[in-house]
Order: C-alpha cells, then sequence, then structure tokens
C-alpha cells in the first residue's frame, strides 16, 4: 500500500455517523469494518517500518556504539507524519474502496 497516496486527512475529522451507516445499514457493524481495516492497516505499517529499520540494526550493540543514525531518523518522522491507520480505514470505507461481508447475514438466507 502506498502511504503517501491517500487522501486521508492528517488529523481527526468529524465524521457524520449516518452517513458511516449507509453502506451496511448499521453503525456498529460499519465501525467494525473500519476497525479490523485500521488493524490490517497498522499491522501493515509496523511491518514496513521494521522492514526499513531492519537494515540499521546491528548484531553486537552496547551502549558505547550507539550512535544517532540521520536516515534512520528520517524513516522515523516519515511514518510519524503519516496519516493514522484509523483515519485511512475511514477514509477508504467513505470512498467505497473495502470490500465487506457479513457471513452471519449470509448464513440466514441458507438452510443448515
Amino acid at each position: 500500500m502506498d502511504y503517501k497516496k491517500t487522501n486521508a486527512p492528517q488529523t481527526t475529522t468529524v465524521n457524520d455517523l449516518i452517513e458511516l451507516a449507509e453502506p451496511t445499514g448499521n453503525v456498529y457493524e460499519s465501525i467494525t469494518v473500519i476497525s479490523k481495516r485500521a488493524n490490517q492497516i497498522a499491522a501493515e505499517m509496523k511491518s514496513d517500518l521494521e522492514k526499513k529499520l531492519q537494515e540499521f540494526a546491528s548484531m553486537n550493540d552496547n551502549l558505547e556504539e550507539i550512535s544517532e543514525n540521520r536516515e534512520q531518523i528520517e524513516i522515523s518522522r516519515y511514518y510519524e507524519k503519516l496519516p493514522k491507520p484509523t483515519l485511512i480505514a475511514t477514509q477508504e470505507f467513505k470512498d467505497g474502496k473495502l470490500y465487506f461481508r457479513n457471513l452471519a447475514k449470509e448464513k440466514d438466507g441458507f438452510d443448515f
């Protein structure tokens, strides 16, 4: 996922709950979809950051050898400035970019 190209706001915004509830018909279900997507995004961002910072890790670190690495600091600052995963997930949900389904509702249509 390219985090630079997201049009999610940088800060928290007010959302209309009725607008959020439209795709699912239930505001709580919509929030559940958004929260699950936010968890996926957060895990992906964390693994990307760890992968990039792994290049700077050395096997025999001790307190005397630790020094500031400007590249490492810049990478960390970049990830700190990105929109939070909840904001990205909410924007994706509002834009209709998320695919979701409720298995419990689908199950009701079948006889078991």
